[in-house]
């Protein structure tokens, strides 16, 4: 673990980018900035162009630790450069903000109110390849869609289950049980998430530490005491669907929460806006989420 890195994490004042989107999110990502699908005939182009945007986004002048400390990539942005340097190493020697690693390979269908991760082959692999390049941390989403004690219960298992397989690498991993927004019993399925994350927290050894990514709560200040446990490195929080204002006006209301969003984060930009326009869009955004991170 990269002491400085780590230090960061902790202490750091700002957010998260997400820029993870993988295959089944792209194509959305890419029209929300202004790239519809017939600008790509193949999956190998539609990547290329959500790299250029990715590019654009980390080389904006907007773009710096002052206001982001860290950021998720997609593997084929880790496998990618920025300005002829690796893309993880431009972020750390570059911005200083600190590269993370989405791993999981998309969700399985709904069983018990949740959904589980996919199966991940290759992962030791891939880890291999992160630690490589300069990756500090991962991160691996499910999805909770009812306050379901079995469903929460198996989604933390799994969760923890391949954390453990990541620590062992060195690298820090992020879990990420999301909450859906829409959920009638939305603040019941986060009191059996915290339950379910506090039994498992307490049975790592000294040592491993986690960070946990998390849909901004029902009940404003339900993760304070969690940001406590001594294994927990830092406590985000995605945007779940809320638009970017909602999303950090309830994200202001839970102190010590971070902001790690992906699609509020990108709201505003545009493939057509001048270098300019582009980067004062994103130093807008950029200002707002931080303030509602740092409230």
């Amino acid at each position: 673990m990269n002491e400085q890195q780590a230090e960061q994490m902790r202490h750091g004042a700002g957010f998260i980018a997400a820029l993870d989107q993988s295959g089944g999110s792209t194509p959305k990502a890419l029209a929300a900035y202004g790239v519809g699908p017939e600008r790509y005939a193949s999956e190998a182009e539609m990547f290329d162009l959500v790299h250029a945007m990715r590019t654009r986004v980390i080389t904006s002048p907007s773009f710096t630790s002052k206001r982001i400390i860290g950021a998720i990539l997609f593997e084929r942005t880790m496998d990618g450069s920025v300005q002829g340097r690796p893309t993880a190493e431009y972020l750390w020697e570059i911005k200083r903000v600190v590269p993370f690693l989405k791993v999981d390979k998309g969700l399985a269908e709904e069983d018990r109110h949740v959904r589980i991760m996919n199966p991940i082959p290759g992962l030791d692999e891939l880890l291999e390849r992160a630690v490589r390049a300069g990756i500090f941390g991962t991160k691996m989403r499910s999805v909770i869609l009812a306050a379901d004690p079995e469903g929460v219960g198996a989604i933390v298992d799994q969760q923890f289950e391949i954390a453990e397989r990541i620590s062992a690498t060195g690298l820090v991993p992020i879990i990420e049980p999301e909450v859906d927004i829409h959920a009638a019993d939305k603040a019941e399925a986060e009191e059996l998430l915290i339950a379910a994350l506090t039994e498992h927290l307490d049975a790592l050894p000294e040592g491993v530490d986690v960070m946990l990514k998390v849909s901004i709560p029902t009940v404003d200040g339900r993760y304070s005491e969690l940001m406590k446990h001594p294994r927990v490195m830092r406590i985000v929080a995605l945007s779940g669907g809320y638009e970017r204002s909602e999303a950090n006006a309830r994200l202001a209301r839970n102190p010590g929460l971070i902001a790690s969003f992906s699609r509020a984060l990108l709201e505003g930009l545009s493939d057509s806006q001048s270098q300019e326009e582009f980067d004062s869009v994103l130093a807008a955004t950029a200002e707002s989420v931080y303030e509602a991170s740092v409230a």
